[in-house]
């Protein structure tokens, strides 16, 4: 089925959430070949499709020393040169060749534990070069119309965190890509980030990495963070993230005066996880801001790291006062109770005030909700679900309960999936989730509601079709999704983000005590719907005051 829609340029209820990131593409010599071809019996091979326009529009070329290798044994001068032309127009990644190395090595040895006889081909080493390069350079996507290497992409994928693709693939599938690429909350689990204030007299070390403006100079960068430790009319935090290597990758600087947090300095370094890190700081920054008791969080650095601005874009922030600001509307309850309190925010703010009613749109509703967050409508149409998940699960997606090596609030990412049996409860798009902790043979931990989430997208596919488009979501293993599609043939995963963990997790006595007071059947057996009423009761138990 095709959809056409007739867009006359208007700005509607989505433009902000939509990213402009294009998908970085890298290629081998098999593709280059294909696309530097001028021959008119080649005018449809697959790799020429690059050169549609549309594509050229979402995607972005490029190449690593691999090629310029290949390139050179091309004896034709003619075809030689009709290659290096195209690559001009790529662009180049050059990575350390000591991590390609160690890298190169790592996937050889995934080969031979795979694939004894593959790993003794004269072709590998030289094509696992490309994987191992694309990978030491943050590209998460290589085209290739190569069969060779096309064979090895399951190693690419699980070893060096690269997808080997034919470019028919990356054309259907050019969205979910570029998602994969911006965002990858899977990379931060299990890694070794710290946080930290800034010491004293450490500012200059940090110039190099997050002085990254054209109109700030490094001095200016440097006073500016000093200034902050020198202020003795608000105490500023000056917080520091560290990679597991020890390099800076992330500060921020914030104070609050009871009603507004204010970010005066957002900067993200140049790291493969950027964009994932820019948008998990901006959710950390809002649920500091909620623990705060503010209305309001406030980006005022004049100065900040593009992939920060553009997160605060997608995620309700709005320009006001030469900076961005985004309101906190901390209320669980109906359309009017939502919009008053976020009227009075505004008027405070002095802008224009909205006014909401029952039976809210489910995609209006859940926009609002994200703008606002914590905001939940209650009289709206968005469904709720409850998902009993078992505590080996839990502990994994949202460390609860705490494992014996706790991730730490940075490793709980901001989006996920979950897999479960392919049979429909009634799911749609989008809703909330409502966590329930169930018990099993691991021991007495469990039965108890901890938290809720936005349902993002429900999906029915093969497991190894589903652990490829989500995998950079996720915990969950191949084999995984295989064990969880048993019998049925297919999976089912649930893309959820924003999950707001309970201060006091809601016990199963309690739980059931609610859905009887408001004569609702409880069914924790495997996922179902409630009603509104009860996702209100229990989430409202969870934020008890003790």
């Amino acid at each position: 089925m095709d959809t056409w829609w007739l867009d006359f340029g208007h700005p509607d209820l989505f433009t902000d959430m939509q990213s402009d990131a294009l998908l970085i593409v890298g290629v081998d010599h098999s593709v280059l070949e294909g696309i530097a071809d001028r021959s008119p019996d080649t005018e449809s091979r697959e790799p020429r499709i690059f050169k549609a326009a549309w594509l050229e529009d979402e995607t972005e070329l490029a190449y690593t020393p691999q090629l310029m290798l290949d390139i050179r044994s091309v004896t034709a001068d003619t075809v030689r040169n009709q290659q290096r032309s195209e690559v001009a127009r790529m662009r180049k990644f050059a990575p350390a060749a000591e991590a390609v190395a160690e890298r190169h090595r790592e996937l050889m040895d995934g080969v031979r534990a795979q694939n004894a006889d593959l790993s003794m081909e004269p072709h590998t080493g030289p094509l696992l070069q490309y994987v191992a390069e694309a990978s030491c350079a943050g590209l998460h996507v290589l085209a290739t119309c190569n069969p060779g290497l096309l064979a090895l992409a399951d190693v690419a994928r699980e070893i060096g965190r690269v997808k080997v693709v034919r470019p028919a693939v990356v054309a259907l599938h050019v969205d979910e890509l570029r998602q994969a690429q911006v965002y990858r909350p899977a990379d931060l689990l299990g890694t070794a980030f710290t946080t930290g204030q800034v010491a004293a007299d450490a500012e200059g070390e940090l110039t190099a990495f997050f002085d990254q403006s054209e109109g700030e100079k490094g001095s200016d960068f440097e006073d500016r963070l000093r200034a902050f430790e020198q202020d003795d009319s608000v105490v500023w935090r000056r917080e520091l993230l560290r990679d597991g290597e020890g390099r800076p990758i992330a500060l921020y600087v914030w104070a609050h005066d009871g009603r507004t947090l204010t970010v005066a300095m957002l900067r993200t370094a140049e790291h493969s996880l950027e964009q994932t890190l820019a948008r998990q700081l901006l959710f950390l920054l809002k649920n500091l801001g909620r623990e705060c008791g503010v209305e309001t969080v406030r980006i005022t650095d004049p100065f900040p790291s593009p992939a920060a601005a553009e997160a605060a874009g997608l995620d309700g922030f709005f320009s006001q006062d030469n900076g961005l600001t985004a309101l906190l509307v901390d209320v669980c309850g109906t359309a009017r109770e939502v919009s008053a309190t976020a009227n009075r925010i505004n008027n405070r703010l002095k802008v224009p005030s909205v006014a909401f009613g029952a039976g809210l749109q489910t995609e209006i509703a859940s926009a609002v909700e994200r703008a606002w967050w914590p905001a939940k409508i209650i009289d709206s149409d968005i469904p709720c679900f409850i998902v009993p998940i078992k505590p080996r699960w839990s502990a994994d997606l949202f460390n609860i309960p705490s494992p014996l090596t706790p991730r730490g609030e940075l490793g709980i990412s901001r989006e996920h999936v979950y897999y479960r049996s392919p049979g429909r409860r009634g799911e749609s798009v989008p809703a909330r989730l409502l966590w329930y902790v169930s018990q099993d043979s691991s021991g007495p931990q469990g039965k108890m509601a901890i938290g809720c989430s936005r349902l993002d997208e429900v999906l029915i596919d093969t497991p190894d079709a589903l652990h490829s488009q989500f995998e950079h979501l996720g915990v969950y293993g191949q084999a995984e999704v295989r064990k969880v599609a048993r019998g049925h043939g297919a999976a089912m995963a649930l893309r959820f983000s924003d999950t707001e963990l309970f201060p006091a997790a809601v016990t199963l006595g309690r739980l059931e005590a609610l859905a009887g007071d408001l004569g609702h059947p409880l069914s924790l057996m495997s996922l179902s719907k409630i009603s509104s009423e009860l996702f209100q009761a229990v989430y409202e138990e969870g934020h008890r005051k003790t």
